[in-house]
């Protein structure tokens, strides 16, 4: 399925087969496609790129067709590594994590850091970061392969 060009955001690179490796949903997803391109909010003279899964309900392109600056699809990324990274030895805590120091890490960019921790403020932390942990397990050779992948590329550029 072609993705559309006639809307707002403008696609430049595209994955226009993604339903075929979007993960447990192959065969049964509503993502089909990816794009890289011209952001929807650019304004006069201001050009950003951005990211979008595109939605398609078997009838319409769909409203709920995600796009995100590239920063954010990298914070993403660079939050998902800590956090499959700190579970991998949560086990030393009782509930996983240490209500007393929630903060896993401070990743230092831009002259700060973007803070990442587990939700203390969520009244059912203690169940579902279980829950959490238990979906992360299941989806290991999934995530770990893409992973695996966007370390040879990284490594590939010379980062």
């Amino acid at each position: 399925m072609k993705i559309p060009t006639t809307l707002k955001h403008k696609p430049v690179i595209v994955s226009e087969n993604y339903e075929q490796v979007d993960g447990r949903y192959v065969g049964n997803t509503d993502a089909k496609g990816l794009s890289l391109g011209l952001a929807q909010w650019n304004d006069r003279g201001k050009v950003e790129i951005s990211a979008k899964v595109w939605r398609y309900t078997g009838e319409k392109w769909s409203r709920q067709s995600e796009e995100l600056p590239l920063h954010r699809v990298l914070d993403l990324a660079i939050l998902i590594g800590r956090s499959m990274e700190y579970l991998r030895e949560s086990y030393r805590h009782e509930h996983l994590y240490d209500p007393e120091n929630p903060v896993i890490d401070r990743v230092g960019m831009q002259g700060d850091a973007m803070t990442v921790s587990v939700c203390t403020d969520n009244e059912k932390i203690n169940e579902d970061i279980k829950l959490f942990a238990q979906a992360l397990r299941a989806d290991d050779e999934m995530i770990g392969e893409r992973l695996s992948v966007l370390s040879r590329i990284l490594k590939e550029m010379g980062y």
